[in-house]
């Protein structure tokens, strides 16, 4: 299964809970790319992990996949006992602002329910999984969408079109708590009103209204990520920002020719980043919209 990445579109601190939460308000969509995980029976649990970022995942109480797995486990027993082999192929980057680790939690949690048969619905599992991170419920849905509070209420769009995309990462870690410790201000001004998302265009132009609220403190963190905007400026993209506390920036490309031609420039100017051509996840309307229309 694909443990797709998530891209803050757009990311707007409105507030902070007493509790030291911060409330979001995000434009989020998904890439047709990320993280494989895969499972099946085992004579014990067993985790590994490959691929190219697979030294650094943390192996251990604190990983995710894990926790998701003994989450289920402890909540619903019976056939959730069954010791399992687990495989995450790690593809993008850790600790880069695309959601990652939530993905793969995410992706755990789906396997191991069909893996084990447990009856759940999806409203019960995106709650379930808010206990492992407040990105989860989104991945968990994994398609366009508006999250706000602390990212628990989502706001599924319909239609939403296929953005022609690159990410790009310096392959430098960026802790969120230290993006978030680091921001000047928290009270800003919520997400504009949604517009007509009909094409790469349209979205990139509603985005110049919007904003990423913890690019500056994360570009302070690390400098490297104006480089990444400017080169995906230069590189012809519509709109260019930073995706969630960092260091991955999103270009929105025209077309996917066009987003294909970027992606081997950049990657052959800077082969020491992280560049993946690819495109979000389209929403289509459906006929529920169609008959309110």
């Amino acid at each position: 299964m694909t443990a797709p990445a998530k891209v803050n579109l757009a990311l707007h601190v409105v507030g902070r809970r007493a509790d030291g939460f911060h409330l979001l308000e995000s434009l989020v969509a998904f890439t047709d790319h990320g993280d494989l995980l895969e499972v099946e029976d085992g004579k014990e649990d067993d985790f590994f992990v490959s691929g190219h970022y697979a030294a650094h995942v943390p192996i251990g109480e604190t990983n995710l996949v894990t926790r998701a797995r003994d989450l289920l486990r402890d909540r619903f027993g019976g056939a959730a006992r069954k010791p399992v082999h687990l495989h995450l192929e790690k593809n993008l980057p850790v600790a880069s602002g695309v959601g990652g680790g939530s993905a793969d939690a995410a992706a755990a949690l789906r396997l191991l329910v069909d893996h084990w048969n447990i009856d759940i619905s999806d409203a019960a599992l995106a709650k379930l999984g808010l206990g492992l991170g407040a990105d989860v419920p989104m991945c968990l849905a994994s398609r366009p969408l508006v999250a706000r509070g602390v990212g628990e209420t989502l706001e599924v769009l319909q239609p939403f079109p296929a953005l022609p995309l690159v990410l790009v990462n310096p392959n430098i870690p960026l802790s969120t708590p230290d993006v978030f410790s680091s921001l000047q201000r928290r009270d800003n001004s919520p997400l504009p009103a949604l517009g007509v998302f009909s094409d790469a265009r349209s979205t990139a132009t509603w985005l110049s209204d919007a904003r990423n609220d913890l690019e500056r403190a994360a570009s302070a963190l690390v400098p490297q990520i104006a480089d990444v905007l400017g080169g995906l400026k230069e590189a012809g993209a519509l709109a260019a920002r930073m995706s969630g506390s960092g260091a991955t920036c999103f270009g929105i490309f025209s077309s996917p020719q066009m987003a294909a031609r970027a992606s081997a420039g950049l990657g052959a100017e800077h082969p020491d980043w992280f560049v993946l051509n690819t495109e979000t996840r389209a929403a289509e309307r459906t006929h529920a919209d169609h008959a309110r229309a």
